[in-house]
């Protein structure tokens, strides 16, 4: 896939708000200060696309991205970030839950784990939720480049591992750097295909 076109459409903050549209979307989510506005600005080679900020938790609003004009790119809230208060975590995990759950035209979400670490128990329960809820997604390890392959290659294998305890197929795999553009194709090739069907 080509992207020929990508536009920040609006921010919501809750499911009732979200705007109407037949396009299917995909939803980008995972514990802060994983890389995901990083990720999306080089998916879509528009380095101010979304806020990147050295400051966990910035995104507090659902973020849509319209590209192609044929599908939607959708920047959930992370999760997991220690200093917000409490009110306004479970803020963020009420509105991520509202739209995971109830948006018709939520084709697939890419869950976002930082390949450096060791499988963390928020990365776990959120996936185990997924699960539960039957919500359909894959995983996309981060940062890739910051260390070698072997361990890389050693935390996902712990991780499947860890999902292997409540999930009976694991789903897709991806990994991918921001900085080297590794696993771009791979993601972009996945949506193409997605879209497609549709």
């Amino acid at each position: 896939m080509q992207i020929q076109s990508a536009t920040f459409e609006t921010s919501s903050p809750d499911l009732e708000s979200c705007p109407e549209s037949p396009l299917p979307e995909f939803a980008f989510i995972g514990r802060s200060n994983v890389g995901k506005s990083s990720l999306i600005n080089m998916l879509t080679r528009k380095k101010d696309l979304a806020v990147v900020s050295s400051k966990p938790g910035r995104t507090r609003l659902i973020n849509f991205f319209l590209i192609n004009k044929r599908w939607t790119l959708v920047d959930l809230p992370g999760y997991g970030y220690a200093k917000a208060s409490g009110s306004a975590r479970k803020k963020f995990q009420e509105i991520v839950t509202s739209y995971l759950l109830d948006r018709a035209n939520l084709s697939c979400v890419f869950v976002l784990i930082d390949s450096r670490l060791t499988p963390q128990r928020i990365d776990l329960e959120f996936t185990e939720w997924l699960v539960d809820s039957g919500v359909p997604f894959v995983l996309v390890f981060t940062k890739a480049d910051k260390s070698k392959p072997k361990a890389v290659s050693a935390n996902i294998e712990l991780f499947k591992e860890g999902m292997a305890e409540f999930c009976d197929g694991l789903p897709r795999i991806y990994t991918c750097s921001a900085k080297t553009e590794s696993g771009r194709g791979e993601l972009l090739d996945f949506i193409d295909q997605a879209v497609r069907m549709q």
